[in-house]
This record gives structure tokens, sequence and C-alpha cells, in this order.
């Protein structure tokens, strides 16, 4: 593991970068939940290294937070960057031009991965035109940031649990009608009797309509590592 340091507007964030040995490598940066870099993530940067490619994880807060103490704080910290849509849209494209940089990056496959506010995340990162070959959400928030529209080029996959009460139908169908018209490589995988934060083995109870599901969680990483290896072709 090796940290990255960003100077941005006041804070220090310090991503967390996972790369084999061996030269530049596909590679695939990971937004995480509203908890923040830990150790759920660390585990999906471990996982895309055994397939060969350079995982960072993203630090868009600059602290730390304790599992199941800092809850509150977490939030705060989510809250505040959503207030403002196109700062966040900032840090996202900052995020990404530092990823571009690293030795370690093959800088013409680049993909981005998200969760929950992550997705959110990737989605953002997406509709700002970006020039990256995909973007995937896991379980993510779907409302669009309000600001003007372009083109999408990156392909966009979401994996997202039908029963999921921060993304209810009707905010599928928006998703898939945004993504269509902005000329988007598009697909929405939704499974059954699924609801939020599905890859969390920690999310169980946290609050009503989150739950942790193995079935989901295996069929979404297969569908997600078809859809890296089509991107980084």
């Amino acid at each position: 593991m090796k940290e990255v340091l960003q100077e941005w507007r006041g804070a220090t964030l310090r991503h967390e970068l996972c790369a084999n040995p061996g030269g530049a490598r596909p590679t695939v940066i990971l937004f995480p939940t509203v908890a923040g870099v830990s150790d759920l993530e660390r585990d999906f940067a471990a996982r895309l290294m055994e397939r060969r490619y350079a995982a960072l994880v993203a630090d868009l807060y600059g602290r730390r937070f304790t599992p199941g103490v800092d809850r509150e704080a977490a939030f705060a910290s989510m809250h505040a960057i959503q207030a403002d849509r196109g700062s966040m849209r900032d840090l996202l494209l900052a995020v990404l031009e530092l990823v571009r940089e690293l030795e370690e990056v093959q800088g013409s496959k680049i993909a981005a991965v998200g969760f929950c506010f992550g997705g959110q995340c990737a989605l953002d990162l997406a509709r700002s035109g970006a020039d990256v070959a995909g973007v995937a959400s896991f379980h993510g928030l779907f409302d669009p940031p309000g600001l003007p529209s372009r083109p999408i080029k990156a392909k966009v996959a979401a994996f997202h649990g039908w029963d999921d009460p921060l993304a209810i139908p009707e905010a599928v169908v928006a998703l898939g009608k945004e993504l269509t018209e902005a000329g988007a490589d598009w697909q929405i995988t939704a499974y059954g009797n699924v609801g939020h934060g599905f890859t969390n083995p920690g999310a169980t109870g946290a609050l009503p309509g989150i739950k942790y599901d193995e079935r989901a969680t295996r069929r979404a990483w297969a569908a997600c590592d078809a859809f890296l290896t089509e991107c980084f072709e």
C-alpha cells in the first residue's frame, strides 16, 4: 500500500494506492462509501490487484473515521461535499488528474468504481464528460447533479438492489433516461429482494433497507469483472 498525498482547498487528502510491481497497469479509482477510506475498500482494492489492475482508494474527506463510532461526522462530511455538486465534480476531476500522473498507472486505461456515496461520485465523474474508460456504481445514489449536461464518454454500469430505499425504481428509470440522453453506453443490473449497501458485511442493521447480501455481491462483482475487462480492451 502506497500513500498518495494531495492538497485540496486546505485539506490534505491521503489516497491509498495498491499496485503490484512490474510497470504501469490499467487502474481503477475506488470511491468509498459515506464512511470514507476503510478496510472494506482496501479489500476491494486487493481483489482488483488479483486481477492485475492497480487500484487507488480515493480519500475525499482528508480524514479517517472509526467504523461504528464516527457515523455522524462521516455523514456530515458527505453532506458538505454533496451540498455543492459543482465543487464535488471539481474534486473528482482533480483526483482523476492526480491518478493519471502516477507511474504505476496506465493513463489511457482508467476506470472508476464507487459504493453508495462513492457510486454517486463515480456517476458524477462520468457526467462530467471525463475521458475515462468506464465507471461502475454499486448500490449508488442516482440523483443528478443539477449541472449543465455534457456528453458521457465513459461506459457506465450500475449494480443496484431493487429494494434500495435510497434509489427507488423511479430513480432507476430516471437514470436510464439521463444516460441515454447523454449518449452513454450504459447498463443497469438490478437484484431482486436486495437493499442498499449489499456489498458491505457491516451494513446490516445500520438503517432500515440496508443489508449485506452475499449472493448479490457475488453476482455484481462477476458482472463488474466482465465490465472492466471490456473497458480495458
